[in-house]
């Protein structure tokens, strides 16, 4: 890591330079990456990516630069330019930006590694990996697993943070990533699946990712969704049980990126959409008292784990909808500055060269009291939707769709055959209203969260528990 004390002589000649908040950022991401078709090796290697960034604010103006030369002369050019940048941003805005005041931390954390990353050799990890691939049957009872992509990713995420209010953050996180991607076909019929898994910590994170029991899970699924399944047809009213997967991923889209504050404010208009809630305030009811929604980036163990943001404001849970009523938004400084408001730590980047904005963590909805039978029991006629093979929303994350790979019909309480192509389709507020009873279960799954441009696609978890909703239309692709 970089010493401290040539980031804080930063930050003072930024004072001098007339700044009223500056801020340097250490950035390193050091790892390897690996990737396997069909179990042979077609890429990967060693990354090292490590810089340091800085911000000022001068005159109302905001001034951003990176280098990645980490000496006395690299990171006073940088400053020069972010100077530069800020007085013309200045001279440009009709209104000056305002930092809201912040409790900003001194403090040093790092992730605990039981097995360290390097405690394995890289020849060792792709054997692994092989091993995982050579241990599934690709082929049940006609169904074919045609091609399989395997991808396996580790890296050490190092900060030194400090700022002109005080602020030290000194961290270090581990994480190992895994991606999959299964093409599956019978006959004329074809599917695909993929997955991410992944955590923050060391080698013992590979044993909670369960790569071969998801691989094998998901084989599975296709040749439910290819061989046993019928198509759903028609178009009706019915209950449906979506499982946790389906809940992470929704909240993640319709209430996580739509509680951004700078998209709420229009900064993401051109680049990913706009939000519901610029239309909509804390306090308004968008669904039922069971739906409670929160980010959290302190939970342990998480792909989006972090103690401190980008800005060196303590973490903890944001909750963005309560009892069916809207909470907060995910605010940065200057969001908050905006609102009036205290920051909530949202503020992330991707890497040295990208300025901190406004992103979620581990977004997920609060379980609730019910086992996974009680929900299914209590419904006469409807549908049981395990895995998604195909969702979309829309720039505001108000009407969204999602199209089931694995999924059942239930009836008289029970599960029965599996269907494929059943579709829900229902805006945001449908959605939640229609939730009346929500599992005991929690179940995180890893995600890449994309924002900003340019792209800064980052670590996320999204969870929830089984959740029934209530006479929704659900039809056939």
């Amino acid at each position: 890591m970089i010493d401290e004390s040539i980031l804080l002589e930063i930050i003072d000649k930024a004072r001098q330079a007339g700044a009223y908040y500056a801020e340097a950022r250490y950035h390193s991401l050091k790892g390897f990456s690996t990737t396997l078709l069909n179990g042979r090796v077609i890429g990967g290697g060693r990354a090292d990516t490590t810089g340091v960034s800085v911000r000022v604010y001068i005159d109302g103006g905001q001034g951003f630069a990176s280098t990645y030369r980490l000496d006395r002369e690299g990171l006073e050019d940088a400053l020069q330019r972010a100077v530069s940048a800020a007085r013309t941003s200045a001279s440009l805005r009709r209104r000056p930006l305002k930092l809201a005041p912040a409790r900003v931390g001194r403090a040093r954390y790092s992730v605990f590694e039981k097995k360290p990353l390097e405690s394995m050799s890289e020849d060792d990890k792709i054997s692994m990996l092989k091993e995982v691939i050579n241990s599934l049957e690709l082929e049940v009872k006609g169904m074919k697993i045609e091609s399989n992509i395997l991808s396996y990713g580790e890296y050490r995420e190092e900060k030194v943070i400090v700022n002109s209010d005080g602020g030290l953050i000194i961290s270090s996180v581990p994480r190992i990533e895994v991606f999959y991607n299964l093409a599956g076909k019978y006959g004329a019929l074809r599917a695909n699946r993929w997955k991410e898994l992944g955590g923050s910590g060391g080698l013992e994170v590979l044993d909670d990712l369960r790569i071969g029991e998801n691989l094998r899970d998901d084989i599975e699924s296709l040749y439910v969704n290819l061989v046993k399944a019928s198509n759903y047809t028609g178009e009706k009213r019915a209950d449906v049980i979506l499982s946790p997967e389906i809940v992470g991923l929704s909240v993640h889209e319709s209430a996580g990126h739509p509680s951004e504050a700078d998209r709420v404010l229009g900064r993401e208009a051109a680049q990913a959409g706009l939000s519901y809630r610029t239309e909509m305030k804390p306090g308004e009811r968008i669904g039922s008292e069971a739906v409670t929604i929160i980010d959290d980036p302190t939970i342990p163990g998480s792909l989006g784990f972090y103690l401190y943001d980008d800005e060196g404001v303590p973490a903890r849970p944001r909750v963005l909808i309560e009892g069916g009523v809207l909470k907060e938004l995910l605010h940065n400084r200057e969001t908050a500055g905006i609102y009036g408001v205290e920051s909530n730590a949202s503020a992330r980047s991707l890497d040295y060269r990208s300025e901190p904005i406004v992103r979620m963590a581990n977004t997920y909805m609060a379980p609730g009291d019910y086992d996974f039978d009680e929900l299914v029991a209590d419904v006469r006629d409807g549908v049981y939707m395990r895995k998604y093979m195909e969702w979309n929303i829309d720039d505001r994350r108000w009407v969204a769709r999602y199209v089931g790979l694995e999924a059942y019909i239930i009836r008289g309480g029970e599960l029965a055959e599996p269907v494929k192509n059943v579709v829900l389709e229902i805006n945001t507020r449908d959605y939640y209203s229609s939730i009346d009873a929500v599992g005991k279960d929690l179940v995180f799954e890893a995600g890449t969260c994309g924002k900003g441009e340019p792209g800064q696609p980052l670590p996320v978890w999204m969870g929830g528990p089984h959740v029934r909703l209530r006479g929704v239309v659900l039809r056939g692709v």
